[in-house]
């Protein structure tokens, strides 16, 4: 049979693809169905045709999966954020453990029996909604010139309205409903991309999930906002709650107090700024930072490690979740007290500070500046001095720490652990062959994404160390995306 566009196919979905999307075959001829659940029969409509293979969206569901779930967004399709909200949780979790299995076996060149002998099962939530800590949203107009709050459809910068997002903090909506609110009374323009002409271009609203405490940034294409004093009346006075995030149910003041809550937790906003972007570019966030009410940062905890997070830090955005995948790297890497452990690509220290409880010294690695001077403020506030931290990549910083000290038997140069959380693209070859170097006894590698974290393993077994364990964990339910943590020691000669 030949495949046209705009033709229609009945089609079994029998797998999930790398977005989300359902995939199904007919006589060896793969489609990839938009808005399909593994386990569907549908009828799909042909939008991409190549010889072998060809994208296609559902038109309709003929006989649905045992997977399928009812979304609760309203917008979940338009907007595309949540590409696994139509698949049952336990589902979604079984298709992360399997894509990170796949990529092992596929790209890492590892036999299925080896995988299986070291893959933990995947770690979830309970509640795998409303746990998003930061989220940001573009401001824009409806055709009734109404400023309106939302998110950007799939691959364009088109709005579709919506305040109450399903992964988001569930005040996030009150919060932006009264700036919605606020606009329209003083008659303050949105931003329009197209003509670069109006005020406001994003709010961003961060939350302290242990503290209650909540940060508001408005991204504004000037340099002052109309009636400042009047937003600021209204947003503090805003009565805030929601559902306990902790998973202990345990709220933590700023200064570590500890208070034992019901099933709902008084939330406070105690930062107001305003982000002055006035660049023509797709990056949302500008460089100057106006404090107009409160603190320039929110506190919040993982574990019991406290960090003080600004507008522009860069902060893991499920906070349950957080908690649990650094307790895995720390439990990986083993710590007993003696240890000296190098952490690359250490953000504002997180890693580096849950690291700090049980090591002798840690040593940290960032290249953003900004990164770091947060690292040494946040090792400052939980009184931690055995946390020392660097600016540049950590594929230059390596190896001219293990250039300079290699002759000696310095820790830096010869330490106990190594913990990597790089980008998505992976460690670079430079920080890998530094590594192999170093011979650390341990190795734990926190990926964002297992095709990389598959190479990067591979060469590091090749050089040396065995795959001792695996563990994916689900830091970003409805969406497509898991986290993984790996355990590697050095062979014994």
């Amino acid at each position: 049979m030949e495949y046209k566009k705009n033709s229609q196919v009945e089609i079994e979905i029998t797998d999930t693809g790398v977005s989300g999307e359902g995939i199904g075959k007919i006589d060896g001829f793969t489609l990839f169905v938009k808005d399909a659940v593994q386990g569907d029969k549908v009828l799909a409509l042909l939008t991409k045709v190549k010889k072998n293979y060809a994208y296609a969206r559902c038109e309709k569901v003929l006989v649905p999966s045992p997977f399928r779930i009812e979304p609760r967004c309203p917008i979940y399709k338009p907007c595309g954020g949540c590409q696994l909200q139509a698949v049952a949780y336990d589902k979604q979790l079984q298709i992360k453990q399997q894509k990170v299995f796949g990529n092992l076996q596929r790209i890492g060149g590892f036999a299925a029996e080896e995988i299986e002998n070291v893959m933990e099962p995947i770690i979830g939530m309970e509640d795998p909604y409303h746990y998003r800590n930061k989220a940001q949203y573009p401001i824009g107009v409806d055709k009734d010139g109404n400023p309106v709050a939302g998110f950007y459809a799939g691959r364009t910068h088109s709005i579709i309205p919506g305040t109450d997002c399903c992964i988001g903090a569930e005040t996030d909506g009150v919060i932006l409903r009264e700036i919605l609110a606020f606009m329209k009374q003083y008659q303050i323009s949105a931003y329009q991309e197209e003509s670069g002409k109006g005020l406001v271009r994003h709010v961003l609203i961060r939350t302290g999930f242990t503290t209650g405490e909540i940060m508001v940034c408005l991204v504004i294409n000037g340099k002052k906002l109309p009636h400042e004093q009047e937003l600021i009346a209204a947003l503090t006075e805003l009565k805030l709650c929601e559902n306990m995030k902790t998973s202990d149910g345990i709220q933590k003041s700023a200064d570590g107090t500890e208070e034992q809550h019901e099933d709902k937790s008084e939330k406070q906003i105690v930062s107001i700024s305003l982000s002055v972007n006035q660049e023509n570019t797709n990056v949302i966030m500008g460089k100057e930072i106006r404090l107009l009410y409160g603190k320039p940062y929110i506190t919040d905890y993982i574990g019991d490690v406290a960090f003080q997070i600004s507008p522009l830090s860069f902060f893991q955005v499920n906070p349950v979740q957080t908690k649990k995948l650094y307790g895995t790297a720390l439990a990986y890497a083993d710590l007993q007290g003696k240890e000296t452990v190098w952490d690359l690509y250490c953000g504002i220290g997180t890693i580096s500070l849950f690291l700090a409880q049980k090591a002798k010294a840690v040593y940290g690695v960032e290249i953003v500046p900004q990164a770091i001077e947060d690292a040494r403020k946040n090792a400052a506030l939980n009184h931690m001095e055995n946390a020392a931290f660097f600016v540049g990549k950590a594929e230059k910083v390596l190896p001219d720490w293990y250039a300079k000290h290699s002759q000696e038997e310095s820790e830096m140069a010869h330490p106990d652990v190594i913990v990597v959380d790089p980008p998505r693209k992976g460690c670079d070859e430079k920080c890998l062959d530094t590594m192999l170097k170093m011979q650390p006894d341990r190795i734990v590698y926190v990926s964002c994404d297992s095709a990389t974290l598959a190479r990067d393993l591979r060469i590091l077994v090749d050089g040396g160390y065995t795959l001792q364990k695996v563990r994916p964990i689900d830091m970003f339910p409805m969406s497509v995306h898991v986290e993984s943590v790996c355990l590697l020691s050095k062979v014994q000669n």
